[in-house]
């Protein structure tokens, strides 16, 4: 697969800026992939979909507010931090992303906060926008975070033009996240009310869960025709025995398993193992899917709309087949669907 052929045209007006009012009232489309039938449903009408024994797998990862603005030293330049990871808690390195970044060099001090009380130093260059940062502050490690995280903002997609506001802080984060160390949130679990879980559960569809911190790299933009050069950048997931029992003896009884976002999916692929069962995994996956692939975990997919020439598209894509995908998001664009985190949704069966 080449990378132009994930090209559509998407207007602007199609990408939403805000949440739908209520998470399980937004548009839903169904594409059952067997019969090349597309529906249009509300999110909710999913429970029609699923049946005792059947397992919904949600990434259970956390939005924690990476987006920082603050100050260079003596010029007293606005700049933009992102923070991307933690890389030691005693010495308070982070992994960060810096604009503008051609001014930021080794050894400047960057100040945060209405009265610059949180100062960090760089210390490394690890790529043309990335950064090492030391934040220079003397309390106790849960007291630093506390703070940091008091200055940050949610860190909302780029093609999300606004910035957040105080009601992103709920709303850009799905009801039932618990480990945190995302700074992406994983868009289809957004749609799930605490009523539509409930109602899940009371049918008795089992509720699953994995975690997969969803990273930045998810959309970088791709520089190579070929997809076969792309490199993913690497996220930290978690497998567990419980999740493991719970998938496998669904597959034992021929029941579906659905994966609620690609991040799940892309967990499953990386802990798959024989006759479409599963492992426990802890550690980093870097898996690029595109099509073609060979999905043996789950029969079902919930995803949001995603953008043109995205790694999101192409995975979804390789889930529901190359030409039915496209020819869905074409009807998507047609019937005004609304795109990206905030929008509505999409239900794939196999």
């Amino acid at each position: 697969m080449k990378l132009s052929q994930f090209k559509f045209t998407l207007p602007n007006r199609l990408i939403a800026q805000y949440p739908t009012d209520n998470r399980d009232e937004c548009r839903l489309m169904v594409v059952d992939t067997r019969s090349g039938e597309i529906s249009h449903r509300t999110f909710k009408d999913i429970l029609g979909y699923f049946d005792e024994g059947d397992v919904m797998v949600f990434n259970d990862t956390k939005v924690f507010p990476a987006r920082l603005y603050g100050s260079k030293e003596k010029t007293g330049a606005r700049i933009e931090v992102f923070l991307l990871r933690e890389l030691n808690a005693d010495n308070k390195f982070w992994d960060v992303l810096v604009e503008p970044a051609r001014k930021i060099r080794i050894g400047n001090k960057l100040y945060f906060g209405d009265d610059e009380s949180m100062v960090a130093e760089v210390i490394d260059n690890t790529t043309s926008r990335g950064r090492t940062l030391r934040f220079l502050y003397d309390g106790e490690h849960e007291e630093f975070r506390e703070v940091l995280y008091s200055l940050g903002h949610t860190p909302l997609p780029d093609y999300i033009t606004r910035e957040a506001e105080p009601q992103d802080a709920e709303a850009y984060q799905c009801l039932f996240a618990r480990n945190e160390g995302a700074v992406m949130a994983p868009a289809a679990g957004l749609h799930f009310s605490r009523e539509l879980l409930k109602r899940l559960e009371i049918k008795g569809v089992e509720q699953g869960f994995l975690t997969l911190h969803a990273g930045r790299g998810n959309f970088k933009d791709i520089d190579v025709e070929d997809l076969t050069k792309h490199r993913m950048d690497s996220e930290e997931m978690f497998v567990d025995e419980e999740l493991v029992n719970l998938i496998n003896n669904a597959k034992d009884r021929e029941h579906h398993v659905c994966a609620v976002g690609t991040t799940v999916l892309r967990a499953l692929a990386s802990a798959v193992c024989m006759d479409g069962h599963i492992m426990t995994y802890e550690g980093w996956t870097n898996k690029f899917i595109f099509p073609p692939y060979d999905f043996t975990v789950c029969d079902a997919l919930i995803s949001n709309f995603h953008m043109p020439l995205s790694t999101m598209l192409m995975m979804v894509a390789a889930f529901g087949g190359y030409d039915t995908i496209m020819e869905a998001y074409r009807v998507a664009v047609k019937e005004e669907y609304r795109f990206g985190a905030y929008g509505d949704a999409m239900l794939v069966l196999r």
